[in-house]
């Protein structure tokens, strides 16, 4: 029997080909930051059809191999494209995200359960069924012409990774900064990609008016644990190379370790400041892991399929940080975390971010050269 699975509800495929316990055997995604799609927090029913376009979904592989799952895409006809935030602890005021759900699965993403809201699993379904803004420059220069535009940071992105393996064929992200570029309106960029550097001839003209910013966020050296942990992120030391390679264009950069797992990726805090230090990166930040909603429940299942002999351990230090739970959504605490462990944390990477000369923000990115007659050039193109 073959079963197409709504909405990708693989643990229900996998329980119609096997007659062993969902909770002793899963299916294995390989590529994948999960094994599993839990039913959406606001989904009251779990819906399995049946049909003949299994193929459509997946390739079928042994399954002691596991099964490669397919990203699929979706058009996102979103009207707005330039989101604002007031939160006291986030550093960015407007945000562009081209993309919603992000094939890299990092497993620990506190972004997963906004794909809840759209009737999607934080599961699987996160990491590949992913909403595409076509339209996202137009939107954006749109938005910049408008004469109730005043001139700020714009982050992208907020939520999901810009450089994600899609953007190398639809460049969507890279057709934003074109926009951004022309309007001289400052930007700054989250990334896991070295995808970035492709745009780097953008970023270098956009830098000689200090209107950029580049991110990069490394979690862990170890290849196999970033594998396993972020598997459609580059890998470490490609990370590395595109923090050398932007500013060697005169392109500021700033390592980001997000977040730090307690327990798993803590004690490499002084090895990943040094390397991006040595590198070429001026800045440094951190955050510490977040478990918001269902990652808690994905992340659990994570450690136990992968570090079986360090789950207990890496949750108990959560808990160390999280105020006995393994997620805090106060404000205050939830991108440091509190109590005694946390304060070691941040301890150590105070000490070795001054060690390392990390010590540049790029809050204040110039404002000083948008001009807003870039509209008229921005229509032209679009209307060809």
């Amino acid at each position: 029997m073959r079963t197409n699975v709504e909405h990708l509800s693989l643990l229900s495929y996998y329980i119609a080909m096997s007659s062993d316990s969902p909770q002793t055997k899963r299916l294995t995604l390989r590529g994948r930051g999960t094994n599993i799609n839990p039913t959406g927090r606001f989904e009251k029913q779990t819906r399995v059809t049946e049909g003949d376009d299994l193929d459509a979904i997946i390739e079928p592989e042994q399954l002691e191999c596991g099964v490669q799952l397919k990203t699929q895409t979706h058009k996102d006809t979103t009207k707005s494209i330039v989101s604002t935030n007031d939160s006291p602890d986030v550093g960015m005021e407007a945000t562009v995200n081209p993309y919603r759900g992000c094939e890299h699965g990092c497993i620990y993403c506190f972004a997963r359960p906004t794909h809840e809201y759209l009737g999607y699993s934080a599961g699987a379904d996160f990491e590949s069924h992913i909403f595409v803004k076509e339209n996202a420059a137009q939107l954006l220069s749109e938005k910049l012409s408008s004469k109730s535009w005043e001139p700020k940071v714009i982050t992208l992105s907020g939520v999901t990774d810009p450089y994600q393996p899609l953007e190398r064929k639809l460049q969507i992200t890279r057709s934003c900064f074109e926009v951004l570029r022309d309007f001289r309106n400052p930007a700054a960029i989250i990334t896991k990609s070295n995808l970035v550097t492709r745009d780097a001839d953008i970023f270098a003209e956009m830098a000689s008016w200090n209107g950029i910013g580049v991110n990069m966020s490394i979690t862990t050296l170890d290849s196999d644990l970033a594998r396993k942990m972020e598997p459609r992120a580059s890998q470490p030391l490609r990370r590395l190379e595109a923090i050398e390679l932007l500013v060697s264009k005169g392109v500021p950069v700033s390592v980001i370790i997000g977040p730090v797992l307690p327990g798993l990726t803590d004690h490499e805090i002084p090895m990943i400041l040094k390397s991006a230090s040595d590198a070429g990166a001026s800045g440094a930040h951190y955050t510490m892991l977040r478990l918001p909603y269902g990652v808690k429940d994905l992340f659990q299942v994570w450690l136990e399929d992968n570090y079986p002999d360090k789950a207990s351990k890496v949750l108990n230090h959560v808990r160390d940080v999280r105020g006995g739970k393994l997620n805090d959504p106060n404000f205050v605490t939830r991108m440091r975390g509190s109590g005694r462990y946390a304060e070691n944390i941040d301890d150590i990477f105070q000490l070795y971010k001054k060690k390392y000369g990390l010590n540049r923000r790029y809050h204040d990115l110039s404002t000083q050269h948008f001009k807003r007659d870039a509209h008229s050039a921005q229509r032209d193109l679009f209307s060809f």
